[in-house]
Parts: structure tokens; C-alpha cells; sequence
């Protein structure tokens, strides 16, 4: 299913030499100069009535433009009735607690059931935007806060915002192992050499950084507050693994389940049983994409990892004798 988008204007006299992307890139900041380089190339831009497709031809200044866009509905992407837990909502952007098991974005072995097809049923008019508004992810069993884009307008504003780092987005985590300090991971990821579903610290990977902080220590676990930089796919977890501290429960990047000696059978079973990474969104921080005011929001733990907390804490109050000097 096509739908027609038409836009009009004329090029600014200060504009004179500028390429042909740039300068409409300057007058339809709504659009990403990528997009907009999509139409040239497609033959959806006319300069003067005369259709141009070279992106790179200079204007003069006074030029008369008119786009005629097609943009096309993947037929793939279904509604359906999923429910989303709305932190917050305005006529620009959602703000999404999600839960384990909702994958994001429909892929391989995953063609339906995503938060995608969800925010076509809740919102029609999302299929008009790039991606159905998602602008960052995060993994399948992976929870917590997610910005959307309800328009194009703020999903250009929120990837620019997202390039330039100025989306900040805060983590809690379960690392296996006593940390004795916090500090920062600073290493390229790519896709793992062999294993298609892995990443990987490779030094031809692209740039990663990853901060984290103690939040609390156990007896062998340790509680983290991490600040992602840049948002590489599965990146703390790749990096987490990097340093020896794997998630409890990961399935991908996890070691070995430990527990510390003397452990009751109730508190192993409880660690054995956690079966997704000990990872959740806990805080995002953004400027509107429209009114440009500072906003932020913070989704407590789920069930599953506060259950996890207490019977560390349970463990660690045990001991608690053993462990002081």
C-alpha cells in the first residue's frame, strides 16, 4: 500500500552552491538528509518542474521544489492486539515499559508478535513512520523504558539526538562475580567471527562505551548501575562478559552460575531458576523532540529481578557474620 506525500518549496538564495540533499535537507528539517537523498535518487524531486535523481547537482538560489514521495507500508508488519505499558504520552512520542519476551521489531524467527505489530494496532497512523517510530531497542528479554516516535518529525529529531549521545538511558544489572570498583568498558563490538547470533569486542567492530557503578555487593554477585554511550547490539551484556563479569542468567554471553559457599538450597534454586540476562532500562533521559524541554522517566524492576535481589540479600544477611572482620 502506497501513500503520497507532497511538499513544496523554493530554495533560499543563501543557499547558492549548496548540493542539492543539503539544501533540502536545510529546508525540510522534519526529514533525514538520507531520506531525502532517497527521493533524489528515486526520481521524487523536481527542481523547476525538471525531475532531478543527482543528489550532488549544486543549486543557484530561488529554485522552485516539489516532492512527490511515495511511501510504502510493509505489508509484512500486521496489527495486533498486544498490550504495551504506557509510561508516558503525548501527540510526538511514547515512552514504553517493556517486558521480557517482547521482541521489538519483527526479524528472522520473530515475523509477528513484536512491540511493532503492537503499535500498529494502537496507533494506525505509526505506519507512516520509519520503523513504526522505534528508534532504539532493546534484546527480547531485556526490560524497561523504550522512547517511540508517534510522527516524522520527532523520529528525525530523536536518531539525530540518539547520534549525538544526547539520549541518556541507565541500567540495572546482576554481574556475576565481586567487583571491587566501578569503572568504564571503552571497546568496538562486531558480529561474533562464527557465531552469527553473538557479538563480539573486536577491534574492526564499531565503536563502544559502556559506564558502570556499584550499587551493591553480595557474596559472589554484584549489583550494577551502568550508562550506555553509544548503543551497540547487546552491548552491555558483550561488555560485561568482556571484563569477566557475566549477567546472571544470560544465555548468550553468561558463565558458569555460581554460588557462594554454604548456600542454602532455596537460594541456588532461585539463582539456577533466574533464566534471562539480569538486565533493566531503569531510567531515560531525553529533550523533547518537539517542545525541546528535558524530560525523564524511571520504571522500577520487575518481579522477577527484585525476587532475585532479596534472596542475595537474604544470602548475604546469612553470612553476614562470617563476612565482617
Amino acid at each position: 500500500m502506497a501513500k503520497k506525500l507532497q511538499l513544496n518549496t523554493t530554495v533560499a538564495e543563501s543557499q547558492l552552491g549548496q548540493r542539492l540533499d543539503q539544501a533540502l535537507a536545510e529546508l525540510f528539517p522534519d526529514y533525514s538528509r538520507s531520506r531525502i537523498k532517497k527521493w533524489i535518487l528515486a526520481g521524487q524531486v523536481m527542481v523547476n518542474g525538471k525531475k532531478i535523481n543527482k543528489p550532488k547537482e549544486r543549486v543557484l538560489g530561488s529554485e522552485l521544489i516539489s516532492i512527490d514521495a511515495q511511501t510504502k507500508e510493509d505489508t509484512r508488519w500486521i496489527p495486533q492486539a498486544i498490550f504495551l505499558d504506557i509510561v508516558y504520552e503525548d501527540n510526538d512520542i511514547l515512552v514504553i515499559n517493556k517486558p521480557r519476551g517482547l521482541v521489538v521489531h519483527p526479524g528472522a524467527g520473530n515475523l509477528d508478535g513484536t512491540m511493532l505489530n503492537a503499535l500498529l494496532h494502537s496507533y494506525p497512523a505509526i505506519v507512516d513512520v520509519p520503523r513504526a517510530g522505534i528508534v532504539h531497542r532493546l534484546d527480547k528479554d531485556t526490560t524497561g523504558l523504550m522512547v517511540v516516535a508517534k510522527t516524522i518529525p520527532a523520529q528525525t529529531h530523536l536518531v539525530q539526538a540518539l547520534q549525538e549521545h544526547k539520549i541518556i538511558r541507565e541500567y540495572e544489572a546482576i554481574a556475576i562475580g565481586n567487583m571491587t570498583s566501578g569503572g568504564m568498558v571503552e571497546k568496538p563490538i562486531a558480529r561474533h567471527p562464527t557465531k552469527r547470533t553473538h557479538m563480539a569486542v573486536h577491534p574492526t567492530g564499531k565503536p563502544a562505551v559502556t559506564h558502570y557503578r556499584i550499587m551493591e555487593h553480595f557474596r559472589a554477585h554484584t549489583r550494577l548501575r551502568l550508562r550506555l554511550e553509544t548503543g551497540r547490539t547487546h552491548q552491555i551484556r558483550v561488555h560485561m562478559s568482556y571484563i569477566q563479569h557475566s549477567l546472571v542468567g544470560d544465555p548468550l554471553y553468561g558463565g558458569r552460575s555460581r554460588h557462594p559457599k554454604g548456600a542454602s538450597d532455596l537460594f541456588i534454586n532461585t539463582l539456577r531458576s533466574f533464566d534471562r540476562q539480569a538486565l533493566h532500562a531503569t531510567m531515560l533521559r531525553l529533550y523533547h523532540p518537539i517542545s525541546g524541554i528535558q524530560m525523564e522517566w524511571h520504571a522500577a524492576l520487575p518481579e522477577d529481578m527484585v525476587t532475585l535481589i532479596t534472596a542475595l540479600q537474604a544470602d548475604k544477611e546469612a553470612f553476614k557474620d562470617q563476612m565482617d572482620p
